[in-house]
C-alpha cells in the first residue's frame, strides 16, 4: 500500500515521503480500515519533527492520528457486522497510508448526515475542545476569551460555546482574520494588533471580568488575558502558536488569585469516565449533524503529494484542515 512514511525527525515537508510498505492486518481487537480522508494536525506536524510527547519508531513511521474510513477486516473477538461501516478513527497512530489499524472500540460509526469532510476531523480537535471546555469553570451566561479563534478549535469553541450559552471573546492576532470570523457570523471579535485591543476587551466583558481563559498562541498576548480575568479567574495554556514565553505578572496572579495550568488532550481522554467520554461525543455528533460544529476543509491532496500537504498545512490564513486521500 501507498503511505507518507519519515524515517527521521525534522521539518515534515522535507522528511517525509510517499512510498510503498506492508497493508497491515488486525490484531485481536481491532479494525482493518480503508482510509477516505485524513486531517492534517498541527500534532501531527509537532510529532514528525519528534517534539511532541508522543516519539514513533524509525524509521518507517506513517504519519496520521485519525481518518475516516471503510472498515476492511476485523481481528480476532470484532464483531463482524462492523465490517463495511464508514467509520472515523482517532488517537491512533500511521492512518496517512491506504489503509490503518486500530482500536475497534474505539471507531465511531457515523450517520449519513454527517458528510465525509467534516466525518474525517469530527473527533480529534473537537473532541479536545470539548474536552476543554468540559473542564472549565466557566458556565452558562459567564464570560469565556480564547486567543487563535480563527484556528480549528477556536472555531469549534464558538459553536460549543453557543450551544451551552456561555459568552465567548474572540481574539486574534490579524485584523484580516477578524473580518474574515466577523463575516463568517462569529461575534465579540477582537484583533491584538489594535494597540486599544485590552481595554475593548475588558469594555465588552465587564467589570467582573472574565471567568476562564484560553490560550494557544503564547508570550505577551497570552499574559495579557490575565487583566480580563475576574477574581477565582483561570488562565489554561492549551498551545503556542508563537513558542514564546509568558510573562506573568505575579502581582495580578496574588491579588485576583489566578490559576494558570496547562491541558493536554491525550491526557485527559486516557483519564476520562467512559460515561462523559459517551456524552461528549454524542454532544459533537448532534452538534455536526445540525451543522452547528464548524469544520472546514481547506484543500485535499493524494498521498503521492504529502510533501505539498504539509507546506499547505503551515500556509498562514487558511480556512480548514487539509486533508490526505488516497
Amino acid at each position: 500500500m501507498l503511505a507518507a512514511i519519515h524515517d527521521s525527525f525534522g521539518e515534515p515537508a522535507e522528511v517525509l515521503s510517499a512510498r510503498q510498505t506492508d497493508k497491515p492486518e488486525p490484531a485481536a481487537g481491532e479494525a482493518l480500515v480503508r482510509m477516505l480522508l485524513s486531517p492534517i494536525h498541527n500534532h501531527d506536524l509537532w510529532t514528525i519533527r519528534g517534539n511532541y510527547g508522543y516519539k514513533p519508531e524509525l524509521p518507517g513511521a506513517i504519519g496520521g492520528s485519525e481518518a475516516l474510513g471503510i472498515v476492511e477486516a476485523v481481528g480476532e473477538g470484532v464483531a463482524s457486522d462492523l465490517i463495511g461501516k464508514r467509520v472515523v478513527a482517532a488517537g491512533v497512530h500511521g492512518t496517512w497510508a491506504e489503509y490503518f489499524t486500530g482500536p475497534a472500540a474505539a471507531l465511531l460509526p457515523l450517520p449519513d448526515a454527517i458528510p465525509d469532510e467534516a466525518g474525517a476531523q469530527l473527533v480529534a480537535m473537537p473532541f479536545s475542545a470539548i474536552s476543554l471546555l468540559e473542564t472549565l469553570k466557566v458556565s452558562e451566561g459567564q464570560w469565556l476569551v480564547q486567543t487563535a479563534a480563527n484556528g480549528a478549535v477556536g472555531k469549534i469553541m464558538t459553536g460549543l460555546a453557543k450551544a451551552r450559552g456561555i459568552h465567548l471573546l474572540n481574539l486574534v492576532r490579524r485584523q484580516e482574520a477578524a473580518d474574515e470570523l466577523k463575516a463568517a457570523g462569529v461575534e465579540n471579535v477582537l484583533s491584538t494588533d489594535d494597540p486599544d485591543w485590552v481595554a475593548k476587551a475588558q469594555a465588552l466583558i465587564g467589570e467582573a471580568g472574565a471567568t476562564s481563559a484560553i490560550d494557544s498562541v503564547g508570550g505577551e498576548v497570552g499574559a495579557q488575558l490575565i487583566e480580563l480575568l475576574g477574581v477565582d479567574g483561570e488562565l489554561i495554556i492549551f498551545g503556542t502558536a508563537t513558542g514564546a514565553p509568558l510573562p506573568v505578572s505575579s502581582g495580578a496572579l496574588i491579588m485576583k488569585h489566578i490559576t494558570v495550568k496547562g491541558f493536554w488532550g491525550s491526557r485527559v481522554s486516557k483519564e476520562m469516565d467512559p460515561d462523559t467520554r459517551f456524552r461528549l461525543i454524542g454532544e459533537l455528533v448532534g452538534l455536526a449533524v445540525q451543522g452547528d460544529l464548524p469544520l472546514e476543509t481547506g484543500g485535499k491532496f493524494p498521498l503521492s503529494q504529502c510533501s505539498e500537504a504539509m507546506k499547505a498545512a503551515l500556509e498562514p490564513g487558511r480556512r480548514g484542515k487539509i486533508m490526505l486521500q488516497p
